[in-house]
């Protein structure tokens, strides 16, 4: 029995601004992806997984980025999972963190949580209680891959991982997944990610 599936989206493009954020839908920093990806790893039909925890790392700052992280489990007011709603969960957190220092972090609300830390500090911590997983099709397949303890699914959006950051991930002990030979959406990757790990 897998106790808890985490992901953490990586979105270089995504503005740390609420307002950019919100202005910037449908545009070229595709913002919608944090929603869709969010909606795909915590909702079911009628019903939300407890099971999951979510990072969303957003990185185009003026300051530092920032990480928003939604635990399913003691997330209470979901307020509707279309992208509108989701989005807007995502720009209070981000208004929740202004003035905020360097690696600092905030309660947004229940199961919603904010800090001012990167994606190389979110891993690594990451790391020290789960087994790291890092999308590439050369990758195992995920139906030949064993999943034990709690995985955390490392993905990314529309901009590529940097070599260097796939170093690191290696470094950390990352294994490289495959869904497959064509380059997905972050968040069909998460749909067909739970669909593998819901049939074990």
């Amino acid at each position: 029995m897998i106790a808890t599936r985490t992901f953490v989206l990586r979105a270089r493009a995504a503005p740390t601004d609420s307002r950019k954020l919100l202005a910037s839908i449908g545009g070229d920093a595709h913002v919608e992806i944090l929603a869709h990806t969010l909606m795909n790893a915590i909702f079911v039909a009628q019903s939300h997984r407890a099971d999951v925890v979510v990072h969303l790392v957003l990185e185009s700052t003026a300051d530092y980025s920032r990480s928003i992280r939604f635990d399913a489990h003691a997330m209470h007011e979901i307020g509707g999972f279309d992208e509108a709603a989701l989005l807007g969960k995502i720009a209070r957190a981000l208004d929740a963190s202004r003035g905020m220092g360097k690696d600092e972090m905030r309660t947004v609300e229940s199961g919603v949580s904010v800090r001012t830390s990167g994606f190389e500090r979110v891993v690594q911590e990451l790391a020290a209680e789960h087994q790291l997983f890092v999308m590439d099709p050369k990758g195992t397949p995920i139906r030949e891959q064993a999943f034990d303890g709690n995985p955390c699914f490392v993905l990314t959006d529309h901009i590529p991982m940097p070599k260097n950051t796939l170093r690191g991930l290696a470094r950390l002990g990352a294994k490289k997944l495959a869904l497959g030979s064509r380059m997905l959406f972050a968040s069909q990757c998460v749909v067909l990610i739970h669909n593998e790990l819901d049939q074990r």
